[in-house]
């Protein structure tokens, strides 16, 4: 079985991790390395996995022409997509002999777009899953060949929901892959169809001007934990701090180790004039 794996992220490489054990990876496809301070970089996480287990690389900030040539002379049986985020064209959607096969991390049509997980838990979900689709060029929206549901924990964080559905994503994939000729791939309902926005670093914001209640502030910080985190800024000691609010009613003060309310409070009385409104027990 020849399979071209994209991913980037750490949650893909659980992905890339069943489809390697079961079948092997022809090459995995990737973003290039990020240059940081002192000459080093940072590498994709999914390229750290592949180089471990020799399997060929495909860096590639843009999915140019030369590059989806290159994918071509693999003559792959599938293409398997697990949290990539560029989009492919239809160029390299049908290189393919068989499928592309994309790991999207809701019960589609629902919650389609960038960021299902944290969406999930902002609108209170209790039931999450993930779904294999056939991939086409309009996000998302490709037919149904594989749904697993999954049942949210209390304290569910975009963390561990995203690690959870991508151990059941690579499950899915897996047997999809084993079952295809034998699978009838369900049309999505489009009038069901729910979308999902690209998430930014603001989205975290709290303005203590008009605060949260306490159980969307719940909400919030599981859902943007770890990132892009929840937090704002407050007056305290003749000086402004940026201050982060955590799961568990946890707050973790710019340079500071994270600690309860009570203990934020103790430390700086001050803060309870801004927060008591929304910590109220």
């Amino acid at each position: 079985m020849s399979i071209i794996f994209f991913g980037n992220t750490s949650y893909s490489v659980i992905d890339a991790k069943a489809l390697y054990n079961r079948f092997g990876l022809t090459a995995v496809v990737t973003i290039p390395d990020k240059p940081i301070k002192q000459n080093n970089v940072i590498q994709s996480p999914v390229k750290l996995f592949a180089e471990k287990h020799t399997i060929p690389v495909i860096e590639a900030s843009k999915l140019t022409a030369d590059i989806i040539e290159k994918m071509r002379q693999l003559q792959p049986d599938f293409l398997v997509i697990a949290d990539y985020r560029l989009i492919l064209p239809q160029t390299l959607l049908d290189i393919p002999k068989f499928a592309p096969l994309n790991v999207h991390h809701s019960l589609l049509p629902k919650y389609r777009g960038t960021s299902p997980v944290p969406t999930a838990i902002l609108n209170g979900e209790k039931i999450s899953g993930v779904t294999i689709i056939r991939m086409n060029t309009k996000i998302d929206a490709g037919d149904i060949l594989a749904q697993k549901e999954y049942i949210l924990k209390p304290d569910e964080t975009a963390e561990s929901l995203l690690t959870r559905l991508n151990e059941l994503g690579g499950q899915a994939v897996v047997e999809v892959i084993e079952n295809f000729k034998n699978i009838t791939p369900i049309r999505q309902d489009t009038s069901k169809a729910t979308f999902t926005s690209y998430m930014t670093k603001q989205d975290g914001y709290i303005d203590l001007k008009n605060p949260p209640a306490q159980e969307i502030l719940d909400r919030m910080t599981r859902a943007y934990y770890p990132w892009p985190g929840v937090w704002t800024f407050l007056r305290m000691k003749n000086k402004e701090v940026r201050i982060k609010f955590l799961p568990e009613n946890k707050i973790q003060v710019a340079g500071k180790k994270p600690q309860t309310i009570k203990d934020f409070f103790n430390g700086y009385p001050e803060g309870k004039e801004f927060l008591g409104k929304i910590f109220k027990n």
